[in-house]
């Protein structure tokens, strides 16, 4: 067997299985509608013969089984052959217990016959409605179990191409164990504590100002004077010095001030020990921090780019012939 000749049969196989099955119900529904194209002509006999015979042969669907035993049960009716009509018109009734004729199509004598045969068979038709609620019933309930295990398998197979897409990503970071001892919260942001980081830099920062302010306020207070005293080394008998002081009327605000430097420097240091030793306490020289992130979706292949191309075209001219040379790169 040649390899095209292969592709073309497995093409056409479902096709040959399948054409058997779409010819007897083309064929089905062509015999039910000469059928009934006899019953309105008033072919009543050949429809009671063809809709037995049909019957007989099976292979129809509950819908056209009822309607060929509708057609045999008032044709059999019309013939006068209550035995045949009881009979299919209790087939019918079987297969649909609500079914009722239609009085504007079917004579009043038909639909009275069919009303009386219901009321006889009412005992059995409530047990054949509720077989059939039964029935109804267990079909919702297969169908709604049918619909959860088509939603749990769709959810897991989400989840798989979901998994499938994962990557966990592993970052290492090393840290630098001289940053511990940096003021100012260095060590907690570099832990990754920036809440406790910021608390230890507002601090130590305005700590450090108010002593930095009190320096220099402490310093301002300061005054210089020139006192010239007798001094028996020096040739001229004088000697100059140049006093550094703070006047009497200024002490209380130079106590103040050296208090405040002192203790906003004393404070600055404090907390700057307190930051350095639980950044100690709480360094790691390396973390490992894994994630799990979405593989980004692969992007279309690009076609390869061609190398350059050359092409010689012909073309006529008033004088002969001509030639051209086109690069393409």
């Amino acid at each position: 067997m040649s390899r095209g000749l292969l592709p073309l049969l497995l093409y056409l196989l479902p096709v040959l299985l399948l054409a058997p099955r779409a010819a007897r119900a083309q064929d089905t529904d062509t015999e039910m509608a000469a059928i009934r194209a006899s019953f309105e002509y008033g072919k009543y006999a050949e429809v009671l013969e063809r809709a037995a015979a049909r019957i007989d042969r099976g292979s129809l669907s509950e819908e056209q089984l009822a309607d060929l035993h509708e057609l045999a049960g008032l044709a059999a009716f019309n013939l006068q052959r209550t035995k045949d009509a009881e009979r299919h018109f209790s087939a019918l009734l079987r297969l649909d217990p609500e079914r009722s004729l239609d009085p504007f199509v079917v004579p009043p004598p038909a639909v009275a016959y069919f009303d009386k045969l219901k009321q006889q068979m009412d005992s059995e038709l409530d047990f054949l409605r509720q077989e059939r609620r039964l029935r109804q019933e267990r079909a919702r309930v297969e169908a709604e179990r049918r619909e959860r295990e088509r939603l749990a398998a769709e959810e897991q197979r989400r989840r798989a191409e979901s998994l499938a897409r994962q990557v966990t990503v592993r970052t290492v970071e090393k840290r630098n164990f001289l940053v511990n001892f940096v003021p100012f919260g260095a060590g907690q942001f570099q832990q990754g504590r920036n809440s406790l980081g910021i608390v230890f830099a507002a601090t130590e920062g305005a700590l450090a100002v108010t002593s930095v302010i009190a320096y220099f306020a402490y310093e301002s207070l300061f005054e210089t004077a020139t006192v010239e005293v007798d001094d028996v080394l020096t040739e001229t008998g004088k000697a100059v010095y140049t006093l550094r002081y703070i006047p009497t009327n200024r002490s209380r605000q130079a106590d103040t001030w050296r208090l405040l430097k002192i203790g906003a420097a004393t404070g600055f240091f404090t907390v700057y020990a307190l930051g350095t030793a639980d950044a100690l306490y709480r360094h790691e020289d390396q973390v490992t921090q894994t994630t799990i992130e979405e593989r980004p979706p692969a992007s279309p292949a690009t076609p390869k780019e061609s190398g350059p191309t050359a092409r010689l075209q012909l073309y006529p001219t008033s004088g002969g012939l001509g030639a051209g040379l086109t690069l393409t790169f």
